[in-house]
């Protein structure tokens, strides 16, 4: 199960830029932005915003089917984002039979530590389906990969992912904030926007970038 998060609380990180997510994030001593080795490959409809239903994935010979990915996509609350740990493997294990499911089953989107596939039918009949990978790939995990566990922590893109945790992704990349900080976090990321407001306009009205900086100590 994953942990269920306010819609004011999901629909606030969805107004705010990774980057602040992910400065936010550091203020309290921890890092959560995901190695931008971890991209964009289909946006769907604007940022991915949702709490982590967990996938680990092992090298291995069996030809068996990824039993705990399907259950993370038929079992996982809706919004939910399915995030799939398989060290960077250069397989997919994405495809468009499981955004066919992840969709009739609300599911927010999905984070992967490896590959996808069936990039031009995901876009074509579930252009809303946000995805992040590390690229395209054709060859499936039958026979190379198997899932081992569901909702269990991971280590994506360089960052402990523990079920329940907020995904937040965009442009820029994907940012894990830890489920006992969101709050917090939030806070911090809505002043951090604030005062990048404030800092922007000060730079246009003076012309000076440097006395932006100066006065708000962000670049």
């Amino acid at each position: 199960m994953t942990t269920k998060l306010s819609a004011d609380t999901i629909a606030a990180f969805r107004s705010i830029a990774t980057a602040s997510v992910a400065d936010a994030v550091e203020l309290s001593g921890r890092r959560g932005y995901l190695s931008g080795g971890i991209r964009q490959m289909l946006p769907g409809t604007g940022r991915l915003v949702g709490p982590a239903a967990t996938v680990l994935e092992v090298p291995s010979p069996d030809p068996a089917p990824p039993a705990h990915a399907l259950r993370a996509i038929d079992e996982s609350e809706p919004g939910s984002v399915v995030c799939i740990a398989a060290g960077g493997a250069d397989v997919a294990v994405w495809g468009g039979l499981m955004s066919a499911g992840a969709v009739a089953n609300r599911v927010a989107g999905a984070v992967l530590d490896a590959g996808v596939r069936d990039i031009e039918e995901i876009s074509r009949d579930y252009p809303g389906f946000p995805i992040y990978a590390r690229g395209s790939v054709p060859a499936t995990t039958v026979g190379r990969y198997r899932t081992v566990s569901l909702n269990e922590p991971v280590e994506m893109g360089g960052v402990a992912v523990r079920p329940g945790d907020l995904i937040v992704a965009d442009t820029d990349g994907v940012v894990c904030v830890p489920s006992d900080s969101v709050a917090e976090v939030l806070r911090a990321a809505l002043e951090i926007e604030r005062r990048e407001r404030e800092q922007t306009a000060l730079i246009l009205e003076s012309g000076s970038l440097r006395g932006g900086i100066e006065k708000h100590g962000r670049i």
